[in-house]
């Protein structure tokens, strides 16, 4: 059960990391295309916050399933990985 949900969790990350990067793209290509200012400026600013809204989730993510494989002291809530804040 353990190696499906890393499994899981791993597709779910390359999930967010291509959304974050997808968005970012499709507003970098409005701007070259002349697109709405203020439509452009708030899909940069979205795909920033789902990517910290990604990075959060990810993390509550890899503490539960620590915690399904028993590793109490991994799963420490006050505990944070740096890798938990990149994709």
């Amino acid at each position: 059960m353990s190696a499906n949900l890393r499994q899981l969790l791993e597709e779910i990350s390359q999930s967010m990391k291509q959304f974050h990067e997808r968005l970012e793209s499709r507003a970098q290509e409005m701007e070259l295309l002349g697109g709405d200012p203020d439509t452009i400026k708030k899909l940069t600013i979205g795909a920033g916050a789902m990517n910290d809204s990604a990075n959060l989730y990810l993390s509550w993510a890899r503490h539960y399933v620590a915690l399904s494989e028993g590793g109490a002291s991994e799963a420490d809530e006050g505990e944070e990985d740096h890798e938990d804040f990149q994709f």
